[in-house]
C-alpha cells in the first residue's frame, strides 16, 4: 500500500510535534516536582530547620583557690549532645541543645588541700555527670549557600546533676599494690547548675567558652570548700 507524498510529508511532520510536546512536557513535570519538595526546602545546613550531633572537650581554666588546687590538663568537662536550629532570617537563628555532660575536677595533692578531706592520696579527683540544657541566639556572618558557614552564638544553659563520685587512688607500698575507692551520692555538690557561654564556629567545627553562674558546692558546705574555676574553655566538633 502506497501513500501520496504529501500525505507522508504530513505524517511526519505531526509525529515529530508529537514527541516534541511530549518531551516538554516530561521536562515541565520532573522540574513541578522539584519544586514543590518542601522537605528540601525546610531541612538543611542553612535553612529553616536543622539539627545535627556534636561532641566536646572543654578543659576547666582559671585560678583556683587555696585548699583546691587542680591539674589543669586533666580537669575538663566532656560532652554529648544534638543541637536544634531554627533560622528566623538569613543572618539570624535561634536554637537549643540537650547534652550529657561529663566534669571531672583532678585535685592537686598538697599540704593546703581541704576538698573534700586534707588526705593526701597518689590520685584523686570530682565526677559530676549532668542533663543539660542550652538556648542560644546565633548571628550568622557573611553569605553561604546551604552550609553553616561562620556563626556565633550567645547562649544561656542549666542542667540536672545524676551522679557525683569522689574517687581516689592510693599506693601503700605494702600488702595490695593498689588501693582504689569510689564513693557515690556526694552531699556537697549542687544538684542545679546553670551559666552562660559563647561559641565562635566555622562549619563543624566551634570554639566554646563557658562560665558557670551557680557555686559547686551546696549552701550548706560553701564556708568549708573553697570555689572551683568557673570557666571552661575548649572545642566542638559536629556531626553533621
Amino acid at each position: 500500500m502506497s501513500f501520496p507524498k504529501n500525505l507522508k510529508a504530513a505524517l511526519t511532520l505531526m509525529l515529530v510535534v508529537l514527541i516534541s510536546i511530549s518531551a516538554r512536557a516530561q521536562r515541565v513535570l520532573l522540574h513541578a516536582e522539584v519544586a514543590e519538595d518542601t522537605v528540601y526546602n525546610s531541612f538543611g545546613p542553612n535553612r529553616a530547620f536543622f539539627n545535627h550531633l556534636y561532641l566536646g572537650y572543654l578543659p576547666v581554666v582559671g585560678r583556683a583557690a587555696d585548699g583546691a588546687k587542680l591539674h589543669y590538663g586533666n580537669s575538663a568537662e566532656l560532652m554529648f549532645g544534638l543541637r536544634n536550629k531554627f533560622k528566623l532570617n538569613e543572618p539570624l537563628s535561634v536554637g537549643a541543645d540537650l547534652r550529657f555532660v561529663r566534669m571531672v575536677y583532678v585535685l592537686d595533692q598538697n599540704s593546703q588541700k581541704r576538698l573534700p578531706t586534707p588526705a593526701l592520696h597518689y590520685r584523686e579527683s570530682l565526677v559530676v555527670s549532668q542533663w543539660q540544657l542550652e538556648g542560644f541566639i546565633r548571628l550568622n556572618v557573611g553569605q553561604r549557600g546551604n552550609i553553616l558557614g561562620r556563626y556565633l552564638d550567645l547562649t544561656g544553659w542549666g542542667g540536672w546533676v545524676m551522679s557525683t563520685a569522689h574517687r581516689y587512688e592510693d599506693r601503700p607500698g605494702v600488702g595490695a599494690k593498689k588501693v582504689q575507692v569510689a564513693e557515690h551520692g556526694l552531699p556537697y555538690i549542687e544538684r542545679w547548675p546553670y551559666g552562660v557561654g559563647a561559641r565562635l564556629g566555622l562549619g563543624r567545627c566551634a570554639a566554646v567558652a563557658r562560665y558557670r553562674l551557680s557555686d559547686t558546692f551546696t549552701s550548706a558546705y560553701q564556708t568549708q570548700y573553697p570555689e572551683l574555676p568557673r570557666w571552661t574553655i575548649g572545642l566542638e566538633l559536629g556531626w553533621l
